[in-house]
């Protein structure tokens, strides 16, 4: 999959079957949608295209009014979001920069600029909510006048149900937040994770007999947060299971960082190995919240139960 940062860019495809959205966590009925999309663009001989943006335009919204606290949280990093897309089959991704000129574009300018001139869009599918430009004044109907009259089709997708509840990247998030990873994984078709490279930390883990593998959450609101139990995928042939911590450690920081810091009860490296691989990290079931104990002593004990308990839900679900 080739991904732009906005369609300014020579490689990319003069004409394209799209589909836009935030695609936050690229759930079950996303899915749906994306398999859609690159059925169609095949039987017209197109490229399927995903047009998203960054900053989520809530993001932009809640921080131009001064309330952050707005935002909705965020279930995937753009990389994870990206390698997703990418499993679903899709030819390119645009990444477009939601800010003031895109937010107070009219409906008619977005199709003109960017659908039309900018990616060359043939095939337009949208969900049953879809709303674009300022005030979220085009919707549906009128994406359909406007590709009529520029010569692009335009289709509607319904949503996407499961067990007769609808799949959505606020349930998603729901789920998340109440720690139900098992509801989670079967709106997100798959185990919740996240992904990316290992960082140098503070080496705190190794002075408490805990060695971590740490990964950056680049938002300051993820879905979820708290103590898990996990699967790590990228560091041996066989995926490892571990515990692990999601949140910005109140104990010894508590600065806003979100960091995921994972240990495997099963340590495969050497002492300073890990440092730049990339890692999957599936989070299976949640423990607890994040918690500010009163030294790091007291840390210490409560990380070697949360390993034990751990060790004790693996023993209870063994794997197939």
């Amino acid at each position: 999959m080739r991904v732009f940062r906005g369609f300014h860019h020579p490689g990319i495809a003069s004409a394209c079957a799209l589909t836009i959205g935030n695609f936050d966590g690229v759930h079950r009925g996303h899915q749906a949608m994306l398999a859609l999309l690159t059925n169609e663009a095949r039987h017209r001989g197109l490229p399927s295209c995903v047009l998203s943006f960054e900053p989520h335009p809530r993001d932009f919204f809640a921080r131009r009014a001064g309330q952050p606290e707005l935002a909705p949280a965020r279930i995937a990093t753009l990389r994870d979001k990206l390698t997703e897309l990418e499993r679903c089959g899709i030819d390119q991704a645009v990444v477009l920069r939601f800010d003031q000129r895109l937010a107070t574009q009219s409906p008619q300018a977005f199709v003109d600029e960017v659908l039309v001139r900018g990616l060359g869009a043939r095939y337009v599918l949208v969900g049953d909510d879809f709303c674009y430009g300022a005030r979220r004044a085009g919707n549906y109907e009128t994406l359909d006048a406007a590709g009529e009259a520029a010569g692009f089709d335009v289709a509607r997708m319904l949503s996407y149900e499961v067990h007769g509840l609808r799949v959505s990247s606020s349930a998603v998030r729901e789920a998340l937040a109440a720690g139900d990873m098992e509801h989670a994984a079967t709106l997100l078709g798959r185990p919740y994770s996240i992904s990316g490279h290992v960082l140098h930390g503070r080496k705190l883990g190794r002075d408490l007999g805990f060695r971590t593998l740490n990964l950056r959450f680049d938002h300051p609101k993820p879905a979820a947060m708290g103590i898990f139990v996990v699967r790590v995928h990228g560091l041996a042939d066989q995926p490892l299971p571990g515990v692990a911590s999601l949140g910005v450690r109140p104990t010894v920081e508590d600065a806003g960082r979100v960091l995921l810091e994972t240990h495997c009860l099963e340590w495969p490296l050497g002492p300073d190995a890990g440092y730049g691989r990339r890692i999957s990290v599936e989070l299976l079931h949640k423990l607890h919240d994040e918690r500010r104990y009163p030294s790091l002593e007291a840390l210490r004990a409560g990380i070697a139960q949360d390993e034990a308990d751990a060790r004790a839900w693996f023993a209870a679900h063994p794997a197939p």
